[in-house]
């Protein structure tokens, strides 16, 4: 039996040279068995060349699989990780905020981050530059770009004594980044974290409120929004004093001239001589609800709002009043965590209960058995009153430093705080008892 492996559409072109070979004689059933093997055969045959063709699923071949938008990565590292500094840039005229650019020593892809999140960052500070002692700093500063795989921007401004109290010390972190932390430098950094983040819905509208320095995760959302959802409606609302204060003005005005669903508001407080409104700004005065209402289409909106003190017990309560629901309004005041914040009524009428009541705090490694009385705003202070030494950061609830174990009693926040304590512990900075409680402390 002969099988024409070759045969064609056009048989009229194969030509066959082979000399004929004669096939020996067969009964039925071993004819039929022969049939039967070669089209087992070719059917392998087949297979073969089917498994063969198919792509191979390899990370070249198929793209990996998208992480949920805004999602945190997994592979976000454990303890620290070495950046080295590897740009400086000063985002506005006064020159008080600057850009740091960080790269991982180890040269590994980033994880991915959530816009709006932080970095934590642990530095040792020189306190006399004459004897170069220098101690530990714990402090957190938002990220100021999308997220990209190859580096981090954090946008820091430069903190000078209060106006009003120029005999006190400056910012001792913003005044080490503007003055010391130089390109090339190492610095030893924790992953992003934090609860203040844009929702990657891209069915809602997002209105982004920044105050001052609280431009700075806004500058990561706005990004983020732009680059991966510019179908979707964006608002920002910047307040801040005046022009030579106006940071990231170019690149503002250059995202709201490509970008039409982007819609950009700047305010100026003080606007100087110089200063034009319609070219610089837009409006005079302070971000507040009057504004956002003459200038937003009606429908349902979710506000990311950062900023000073000042602006967040203002505007956070106003749109409550204005009826906006309180899963809509998404705020991070920056600065230590006695600024005071709007907090829903269960939460306070908690607090206001146990700082009538006396209870007993034991810090046990220390040996002291002190009485809370609700004289302090948190734990920390509560420590360091009395001389109680505790490792803190931020003081806030972001950067995890102050986290204590908890061997018995209960804790309670007014806010849910941006670091997540392990489990059995607790953050001083931001805590207060509810109970009698020991502290490995």
């Amino acid at each position: 039996m002969r099988i024409n492996a070759g045969a064609s559409a056009h048989p009229q072109t194969l030509t066959n040279t082979s000399p004929a070979v004669p096939l020996p004689d067969l009964t039925t059933a071993q004819l039929l068995g022969w049939i039967l093997v070669a089209l087992f055969l070719q059917s392998s045959v087949g297979i073969g060349v089917a498994i063969w063709r198919r792509p191979r699923r390899t990370a070249e071949a198929e793209p990996a699989a998208t992480p949920p938008a805004g999602s945190a990565s997994n592979a976000a590292w454990a303890a620290t990780r070495e950046f080295r500094v590897t740009s400086r840039a000063y985002e506005d005229a006064a020159r008080s905020q600057c850009s740091f650019y960080l790269q991982p020593v180890d040269g590994q892809p980033l994880p991915d981050f959530r816009p709006g999140q932080f970095l934590t960052f642990f530095l040792q500070v020189m306190d006399d530059p004459r004897h170069g002692e220098r101690r530990p700093v714990t402090r957190c500063y938002s990220l100021s770009d999308a997220p990209a795989p190859d580096h981090y921007r954090v946008s820091i401004k430069r903190v000078p004594p209060p106006s009003d109290r120029p005999d006190l010390a400056p910012g001792v972190s913003s005044n080490h980044f503007h003055d010391h932390v130089q390109v090339g430098d190492v610095l030893q950094v924790k992953a992003p974290s934090g609860h203040f983040y844009i929702d990657p819905d891209p069915n809602l509208p997002a209105v982004l409120v920044a105050g001052g320095i609280g431009i700075t995760p806004m500058m990561s959302m706005l990004r983020w929004c732009l680059a991966r959802q510019p179908e979707r409606n964006v608002y920002l609302y910047y307040g801040l004093r005046q022009g030579n204060e106006h940071a990231f003005k170019s690149q503002l005005e250059e995202l709201a001239s490509v970008h039409p669903r982007f819609k950009l508001h700047v305010v100026y407080s003080r606007p100087a001589a110089e200063d034009v409104q319609g070219r610089d700004f837009q409006h005079a005065g302070h971000v507040d609800l009057a504004l956002l209402q003459r200038t937003l289409l009606h429908g349902r909106h979710q506000f990311y709002i950062c900023g000073p003190a000042a602006m967040m017990e203002s505007l956070v309560p106003a749109l409550a009043e204005w009826g906006v629901p309180d899963a809509d309004v998404h705020f991070e005041a920056f600065g230590p965590a006695y600024v005071r914040k709007a907090v829903p009524a269960i939460t306070a009428a908690r607090a206001e209960a146990t700082s009538e009541v006396t209870l007993e705090v034991q810090f046990k490694r220390s040996g002291r058995t002190l009485t809370w009385d609700g004289r302090e705003a948190n734990l920390l202070d509560f420590a360091e009153r009395h001389g109680v030494a505790v490792d803190s950061g931020c003081r806030s609830g972001s950067c995890g430093s102050c986290e204590t174990r908890q061997l018995a009693g209960s804790v309670d926040y007014a806010q849910r705080p941006d670091c997540d304590p392990t489990p059995g512990h607790c953050l001083l900075c931001v805590g207060r008892p509810v109970s009698a409680l020991v502290l490995d402390a």
